[in-house]
């Protein structure tokens, strides 16, 4: 059983997981909430924006002149939601061992500090607080979200290889081995500078220009177009990987849906049904309550359903 109300409401109605385990040993019961069922915060309110500020992921998020940005999409919501889908296998694998269901007690706060990198253990190690950076890295160049001609795209470098084959298809090879630049150390503390060259290289070409002269055809640096989520209806990976579902319905035309990103070897993605019409499956509902077809085509007459 998965339920994703304020933790302790359902001990409130008389349905905490004692009471179920009372009735079935073997039941799973996983709860998502904003803070968990424990805690000085166990059952108070949360959204998607609270679990991302108080798991520290806003103050993360980013410029650094600029307010903390939440993560587009429902982040926080997500990710909880996939902790949760993979406690629930862990908590099915004990079952198959132990014969019992554990109760599965998952915060949005903690699954968002979960995925904060390794900050804890920078700060207090190395007394280095985190910072909002944008979209560069704190701990290499470069690595940033570069304006062009006709868009944006994005350069990532996290070794010394890339950064020298970068440099030689910007035309920069002198910065390979300039010792300012040589280490990860190094450009991370002239970051700024370094993210500065590849940006104005950047500025006088089209995203094609850059991916051709970075992509895979060229120096073969991690690097990509910017692209919004409707831009990506059209995209080749996506469609190829089946990611994008397109479904005929009988009034509102094609629906599209994003695919399931789960692939397993032998076995397609299970085909998902549109949700039914107003009132599509009343025959079959009516008649497992006792309604036969006259007293269904009675009330529907009169408005009934």
């Amino acid at each position: 059983m998965v339920e994703n109300f304020r933790a302790g409401y359902l001990e409130r109605i008389g349905l905490g997981a004692d009471v179920l385990h009372a009735r079935n040993p073997r039941l799973l019961v996983a709860s998502l909430s904003g803070f968990g069922a424990t805690g000085p915060r166990a059952g108070q309110a949360s959204y998607d924006i609270v679990a991302q500020a108080t798991g520290g992921f806003l103050a993360m998020t980013g410029f650094p002149d600029g307010p903390p940005v939440r993560g587009g999409g429902a982040l926080a919501d997500f990710v909880g939601g996939l902790y949760l889908g993979l406690g629930l296998l862990a908590g099915l694998r004990d079952r198959d061992n132990t014969g019992r269901g554990r109760v599965l007690d998952l915060s949005n706060q903690d699954a968002m500090f979960a995925v904060t990198d390794s900050w804890v253990t920078i700060a207090q190690g190395l007394g280095v607080e985190a910072e909002r950076t944008g979209n560069q890295h704190p701990f290499t160049a470069p690595y940033d979200c570069f304006e062009a001609r006709d868009g944006w795209v994005v350069v990532g470098t996290a070794s010394n290889k890339l950064f020298r084959r970068l440099c030689q298809a910007i035309e920069r090879p002198e910065l390979a081995g300039d010792e300012r630049f040589r280490s990860h150390r190094g450009r991370s503390a002239r970051r700024g500078e370094i993210n500065g060259i590849v940006g104005d290289w950047v500025r006088e070409r089209s995203c094609r220009q850059v991916l051709a002269a970075l992509g895979p055809e060229g120096a073969d640096v991690p690097c990509a177009r910017v692209a919004r989520p409707d831009e990506l209806v059209e995209d080749p990976q996506l469609r190829a990987r089946g990611m994008i579902e397109r479904h005929p319905h009988p009034t509102v035309g094609e629906v599209v849906f994003h695919g399931n990103p789960l692939r397993f070897s032998g076995a397609d993605p299970r085909e998902r049904a549109l949700a039914p019409d107003l009132g599509q499956h009343n025959a079959e509902v009516f008649d497992e309550i006792g309604v036969d077809a006259a007293d269904l085509e009675r009330l529907a007459a009169k408005g009934v359903v």
